[in-house]
């Protein structure tokens, strides 16, 4: 996710908390140290302990922060169509759009942290997992509705959230992995065919007449 830019005038928290998500981003965070973050803010170690227990308890808080970032940034683009489907499918077209650039601008911090932390550290693991899925079940509601609209309701909106959210996660390990965002934007792109025929509405006409669509070749 693109990191939203804040007002020049930002707090000491704040500005800890943005060089957090960039290094982080960057570099892991076992190997970004707290000097590196009040280098990179441009403020005292002293006010960094201000604001923070330890580096365990920022990273907790910048799973938070990132968060509001991420909910601020896809609030309004992606939920201007009236059709259910198409707010879904406009979410992933806006996460497509966003893969390009240096790594750090758009993948996710809490995907990079849950990756690396997930065994040693049980209170960011925590703060990644509940953003995480928070913010993948904000699609849920939508994702219902295109599959009632298309006559899909055997499958679970809150399913198929977390696999949107997995495919991109996905994503952003192979572009690392590949040194190309490429390899992210293609697997978007199989999400966006595989939603695509979930949310056909011919699906809810074959389910209410089997006939409906049949070919020649279909014929036993």
């Amino acid at each position: 996710m693109e990191q939203a830019r804040t007002p020049q005038g930002k707090d000491v928290r704040t500005k800890l908390l943005d060089a957090a998500l960039t290094l982080i981003r960057r570099q892991g965070f076992a190997a970004t140290s707290v000097d590196e973050i009040c280098r990179a803010a441009g403020v005292t170690k002293g006010a960094f302990f201000h604001h923070f227990r330890s580096k365990e308890d920022l990273g907790v808080a910048s799973a938070a922060h990132f968060g509001l970032l991420a909910d601020a940034l896809f609030s309004e683009d992606w939920t201007r169509h009236a059709d259910p489907a198409e707010r879904v499918l406009g979410y992933v077209a806006l996460r497509r759009d966003m893969i390009d650039g240096p790594f750090e601008e758009f993948t996710c911090l809490l995907g990079t942290m849950a990756q690396e932390v997930y065994a040693t550290s049980p209170a960011i693991r925590a703060a990644c997992e509940a953003g995480i899925t928070g913010h993948a079940l904000r699609l849920a509601a939508d994702i219902g509705r295109a599959l009632a609209n298309a006559g899909r309701n055997e499958e679970s909106p809150e399913s198929l959230a977390l696999h949107v959210q997995s495919v991109l996660q996905g994503g952003f390990i192979l572009a690392k992995a590949t040194g190309d965002p490429e390899a992210a934007r293609r697997s978007v792109d199989h999400l966006t065919r595989y939603l695509r025929v979930l949310f056909r509405r011919e699906n809810r006409d074959r389910r209410a007449n089997p006939e409906h669509g049949r070919g020649k070749e279909d014929d036993p």
